[in-house]
């Protein structure tokens, strides 16, 4: 008996396909290994080719060092330094803010909305925050000792809260919701979110959530069926920014 049955198998072909933070050559190298699990029979029943439709693969062919570098820093609970990554009008990769060297105590990797990100405190921000591991540099261990993780850190919360890793002011606020959308709230929420039916046709959430533009786009997507009704400053920057666009 195998350890992994062909199901399985096929479940870690397609996420390997489909990963975006996994380059071209990574695919196919673990592709190629996950076939090897197989018996040398079922392997036929594994030879296809997933590939999610307009998804593009990471180019940053460095990246299985940088995920290896950042797990042995939170395993001996040091800090890492490192630059990040943009782009330019040339579509030209460049450092952001001219090189600065980023410090940070790493806790955790964590997969998001396709990408893959190291959660951590930032010693410049003064907070947890985020960054992409396919912008960053080859980071480096430091002999500093990591800010240890605060003890009511949870991974999931930080993600519903911060919306695709867009940081904005932590804020708590009320959603008015048509019925049929109750699965998208779900779907970013989760089951605990704390909910109140106000009708057969309407109810309303109560979430913590890091107030930016990816939240508020999120919110507008829904074409009125999900309305911000407190806190009011929250209300009025969502007109603001409406107001901006016509």
């Amino acid at each position: 008996e195998r350890t992994f049955e062909i199901p399985e198998l096929k479940m870690l072909l397609d996420a390997v396909s489909s990963a975006r933070f996994i380059s071209e050559t990574k695919s196919k190298q673990l592709t190629k290994k996950i076939m090897s699990l197989a018996g040398i029979q079922q392997r036929e029943q594994l030879k296809r080719h997933v590939r999610a439709i307009g998804k593009t693969k990471a180019d940053n062919k460095g990246l299985y060092y940088i995920i290896d570098t950042i797990t042995e820093a939170i395993n001996q609970k040091k800090k890492i330094s490192f630059q990040y990554t943009e782009y330019n009008g040339r579509k030209e990769k460049i450092l952001r803010n001219d090189g600065e060297v980023y410090i940070l105590s790493p806790y955790v990797l964590y997969w998001n909305e396709d990408y893959y990100y190291v959660l951590g405190y930032s010693d410049k921000r003064e907070r947890v925050t985020a960054f992409r591991i396919d912008r960053m540099k080859t980071p480096t261990i430091m002999d500093d000792d990591a800010v240890p993780k605060p003890e009511d850190f949870d991974v999931s919360a930080y993600s519903n809260r911060v919306f695709q890793m867009f940081s904005g002011e932590e804020t708590t606020v009320e959603l008015e919701c048509d019925t049929s959308l109750m699965k998208y709230v779900i779907d970013r929420f989760g089951l605990d979110v704390e909910t109140e039916e106000l009708s057969e046709d309407k109810f309303r959430v109560k979430v913590s959530v890091e107030l930016s533009p990816t939240f508020y786009a999120w919110v507008f997507q829904f074409c009125g069926k999900i309305c911000i009704i407190n806190p009011q400053s929250a209300v009025d920057r969502f007109k603001n920014m409406i107001q901006m666009q016509i």
